[in-house]
């Protein structure tokens, strides 16, 4: 099997991969609510954690980050080159965006993105993570801390391994214009900002 083939092979295999939505399976096996009309409305980790709590948030967000790193990963291993990479990790984004299994209707995309980084290496992978949880934490705001790790992944990539700096750069990009309508109420000072709120049974 030629090298293109095995590329749009792992696009599209990342693309379904993306489409399974961990936060509404997530929910589901949990008796919560749907992630998709409670909260924010969006099905990722940060709504998850306000209706059903951190256990429920970290298993989305370990399996979100695991759609992104696990195509990435293979596609390295089976030798894609770096551009091709970014697409395949692009897909996986787009996948969750815009899941075909839900409609169409997904999440941020943020820690699929993030997830696709990580294979980089583990330097990498604590950055990111580091960033993020530090922001939080000052900020409270969730996509505040999103919007200003992935503009910071670039960064982080051209310092510890500058092959995949554009690949990087492609998917910051995304996850940038993908919260365009947070950076607007952040602006306005009407973002909410992260709570954990005690798990609710579905009624």
């Amino acid at each position: 099997m030629s090298l293109t083939v095995v590329t749009i092979v792992m696009i599209l295999s990342a693309y379904l991969a993306g489409s399974i939505s961990s936060a509404v399976l997530v929910c589901k096996l949990r008796g919560l609510p749907d992630p998709r009309t409670q909260g924010s409305g969006n099905p990722g980790a940060t709504n998850v954690l306000r209706i059903g709590g951190a256990s429920s948030a970290a298993l989305v967000l370990f399996f979100d980050m695991l759609k992104g790193a696990a195509p990435a990963y293979l596609a390295f291993r089976l030798g894609v080159d770096p551009i091709a990479l970014g697409v395949i990790a692009i897909a996986a984004c787009l996948g969750h965006i815009f899941p075909i299994f839900f409609n169409f209707k997904g999440g941020k995309g943020v820690a699929t993105a993030f997830g696709a980084m990580a294979p980089i290496g583990h330097d990498l992978a604590l950055c990111l993570m580091g960033s993020w949880v530090l922001l939080v934490l000052i900020t409270r705001y969730s996509s505040f801390a999103a919007i200003c790790t992935a503009l910071l992944a670039p960064v982080y990539t051209w310092w510890l391994d500058d092959r995949f700096t554009i690949p990087v750069a492609m998917l910051s990009t995304l996850i940038v214009i993908r919260h365009k309508d947070n950076i607007q109420r952040l602006l306005k000072g009407e973002e909410s900002k992260v709570s954990r709120k005690k798990r609710t049974k579905a009624p």
